[in-house]
């Protein structure tokens, strides 16, 4: 059996499975992002991320029957986590898009690199997804951490160390560290390095499923994983979600329902979007073009706060009662800043067409609608800058709810596969655990569709009209959302 691991925003989701893609077991421990200043979301890697990778691993093994042959672990990404030799951290990890506090540095390293440059060889903008800004943040606002920096990790990367000394990047990861690594010759850029990072080494680059390393003895005694079993490299949650869904074929493209949504198309040949990141993918040469939100699952659960804790499963009944369209009410689900469509940390929250008529169904609804337009814009990208995506496979918690996902075809006008498992990253790091080792080939696909949401087509003309007016909103209050968010910080 293989031992797939995942920290995601709200929790990290373990998963024992067979060689044939059969889940034995799972676990899964919540838990919450710190925000100790508006646009700051950290983790504390050591007390959160590995303690948690300690318990859901002895927590599995205590129950399972087979010898384990291989273990991957995956995370949110791409996130900044800084230590000494000893592997310890330095301060929180700071996490990927959603953080937003190295505008700045954005700004400097733009000027100082060149911004067409870092596109053309990087094959995105600089943004608060990128990792290099953040490297700079932290030399400029926290010296004494910098100084002391031996290591700089991502999330998956950080745990391998830990599990056995290594000190690797994946290439995924890697290709989202901008503007530190050349998407053309799969390599780390030595002057952009250098510029931003100084002294610290480099890691070795490796794939995602290539197994870096073995389980150390004293990682075996923490975590309860015998020593000497296999590690592969894992990778960015939302790739390996991907790979876990079949989505490795030109064209097939994943939305993930998640705290935030995420969307991730399989490229023929090398394409670059303003709008967009050009990635590489899990396996190895290949590219892919993706987008993210800032909120998504975050909104519906801060809702839910909002009207006191109901049960999801109720406001979803209350929502499927109101008509399309949420009787005219629009929601701009910029409530984080956003990633893309417009890339922008000071855009704020806005919900327009309130009347004393509407009730808490209309907004459930109308946040749900608002999150379909912004996946809208995102396919419209792809189509515009790619090929329109062929196959669109969604995956995440989100898919539990039918109203979601059929509003979503709805804007959008695509069918959604929805497949068999759904439980996402963890299943995929044990499939790349599995080809990593060997245990099975590389080509293996464990997906299975089970079901597929058409778009109704009596729909498409109210959405179209809503979804222009969407459009607009957000340049119509650009200005006064930057005001607000200036008084807020």
């Amino acid at each position: 059996m293989f031992l797939g691991i995942d920290i995601g925003t709200g929790s990290t989701k373990g998963v024992l499975v067979t060689s044939e893609g059969r889940i034995l077991d799972r676990e899964a421990i919540e838990h919450n992002v710190s925000t100790p200043r508006p646009g700051w979301f950290e983790f504390d890697a050591e007390q959160i991320w590995w303690a948690e990778i300690q318990q859901i691993s002895r927590t599995l093994l205590s129950r399972a029957e087979l010898p384990l042959q291989g273990v991957c672990v995956s995370g949110m990404g791409p996130c900044l986590v800084v230590t000494g030799e000893d592997l310890k951290p330095l301060r929180p990890a700071i996490l990927y898009g959603v953080d937003s506090r190295a505008g700045a540095e954005i700004d400097e390293l733009n000027q100082e690199l060149g911004a067409e440059k870092i596109f053309e060889r990087c094959g995105k903008q600089l943004s608060s997804q990128s990792v290099g800004p953040k490297v700079r943040w932290l030399a400029q606002h926290e010296p004494e951490v910098f100084a002391a920096t031996r290591r700089i990790f991502s999330l998956n990367s950080f745990i391998v160390a830990r599990l056995t000394g290594e000190y690797i990047q994946d290439h995924h990861s890697a290709s989202q560290s901008d503007p530190l690594y050349d998407l053309h010759s799969n390599d780390w850029i030595p002057e952009h390095w250098q510029k931003i990072v100084g002294g610290v080494p480099a890691p070795r680059l490796v794939w995602p499923a290539e197994v870096v390393g073995s389980v150390s003895v004293e990682a075996a005694r923490l975590t309860g994983i015998p020593s000497g079993t296999p590690v592969c490299a894992g990778t960015v949650d939302a790739w390996a979600e991907a790979f876990s869904a079949g989505v490795r074929q030109p064209g097939d493209t994943m939305l993930m329902y998640g705290s935030t949504l995420f969307v991730v198309q399989i490229l023929q040949n090398y394409q670059a979007h303003e709008k967009l990141w050009t990635t590489t993918a899990v396996e190895p040469g290949s590219l892919s073009l993706a987008a993210g939100t800032s909120t998504s699952g975050t909104l519906a659960s801060w809702m839910r706060q909002l009207f006191g804790q109901p049960s999801f499963e109720q406001l979803i009944a209350e929502a499927e009662r109101v008509p399309p369209g949420s009787n005219g009410l629009l929601l701009l689900p910029y409530f984080a800043g956003e990633r893309t469509p417009i890339f922008d940390p000071q855009a704020r929250g806005a919900i327009l067409g309130l009347t004393t008529a509407h009730q808490r169904g209309h907004l459930f609804r109308a946040g749900y609608e608002g999150i379909g337009y912004g996946a809208r814009q995102i396919m419209e990208f792809l189509a515009a800058s790619a090929e329109r995506p062929s196959r669109l496979v969604a995956v995440g918690g989100g898919t539990q709810s039918k109203l979601w996902t059929q509003v979503t075809s709805d804007i959008t006008g695509y069918a959604q596969e929805i497949p068999a498992e759904t439980i996402g990253a963890s299943y995929g790091d044990a499939l790349m655990a599995a080809i990593g080792t060997g245990a099975v080939e590389a080509k293996t696909d464990w997906s299975r569709i089970t079901e597929i949401i058409h778009p109704e087509p009596r729909r498409q003309e109210l959405y179209q009209e809503l979804y222009s007016i969407f459009s607009e909103l957000y340049p119509a209050t650009r200005k006064a959302m930057h005001q607000l968010a200036a008084l807020q910080r």
